[in-house]
């Protein structure tokens, strides 16, 4: 039986997971197909309906927009995907014949291990720009870092229901504010989250870049297409530090590969170093 696994989003076709997972499986010597399928959500349960049916199939990764939507089409919702109600990552398990469709979340390990990587401290002082579906793993990621409250700054401030649902559940005070207050609280944190889609930001970072100031925190910008985007670059001319999105990316697909092939302990640094020179990374021994 092939196995087969798929990430699923709208748009798709600029997504680098199948070259993320491919070089994994092709380094484990697992033969996981690995495919991009365009979906909206509307069609987002008539394809669960094909999908549930289908053997071999290992898992799938979910990106925008659909993480919330995905909730409603599995049968069980683990770990931190239950507390934020967003889901990233789907698994098949076979119990007794029958098979269970399991949503979890590998985004906050990807957050979480992107900002470790590029130094940042504990109990960082925070700003997460953007308050959709990512912005609320950003909340479950600083509050592992030891976080206990962060600034919000979204571009509409009626649209703010899964950071603060988040904030909610895991116990983390929010300031919520419009993006047009960003700038000088933005510049004076410790690490920076940005959430927000491709050039969204780039008012800000003009902004920023008319402060003259230092930057001296971490910015961790999810969005990397195109790259750099104007705020990594105001940031990286100010000094700071900048994770691409491609970084979060990176290790929320590490953990996807462990939860697909089911075999954890094999998902060494060798595999993740030939994930990272898939998609242009510098190579790591973690």
């Amino acid at each position: 039986m092939s196995l087969r696994a798929a990430v699923l989003g709208h748009p798709i076709s600029h997504s680098k997971s199948p070259a993320l997972h491919l070089a994994a499986y092709g380094q484990l010597g697992i033969g996981i197909s690995y495919t991009a399928i365009d979906v909206t959500e509307q069609l987002l349960p008539s394809l669960m309906g094909q999908i549930r049916d289908q053997p071999g199939w290992r898992g799938l990764s979910v990106t925008m927009p659909l993480k919330t939507a995905m909730l409603g089409q599995v049968d069980e919702v683990r770990g931190v995907a239950r507390t934020l109600g967003v889901v990233n990552t789907v698994t098949f398990e076979e119990d007794g014949g029958t098979r269970r469709v399991v949503g979890s979340n590998t985004d906050v390990a990807g957050i979480v291990n992107a900002l470790q990587h590029a130094g940042a401290g504990a109990a960082p002082a925070a700003v997460i720009l953007g308050g959709g579906g990512t912005a609320a793993s950003a909340v479950a990621a600083l509050k592992e870092l030891g976080a206990s409250q962060a600034k919000v700054f979204v571009r509409d401030t009626s649209r703010t229901a899964d950071v603060l649902a988040a904030a909610d559940s895991l116990d983390v005070s929010l300031e919520i504010r419009t993006l047009a207050e960003a700038a000088r609280p933005t510049a004076a944190a410790d690490v920076v989250i940005s959430t927000l889609p491709p050039r969204a930001a780039d008012g800000l970072a003009a902004e920023l870049a008319s402060l003259k100031t230092s930057l001296p925190g971490v910015l961790l910008d999810v969005a990397y297409d195109p790259w750099p985007s104007l705020l990594a670059s105001v940031w990286q001319a100010g000094g700071g530090t900048v994770v691409p999105g491609l970084e979060m990316l990176l290790y929320q697909a590490v953990e996807q590969v462990r939860l697909f092939t089911r075999r954890d302990d094999d998902v060494n640094a060798a595999v993740i170093d030939v994930m990272c020179a898939s998609v242009g990374l510098p190579r790591r021994a973690l």
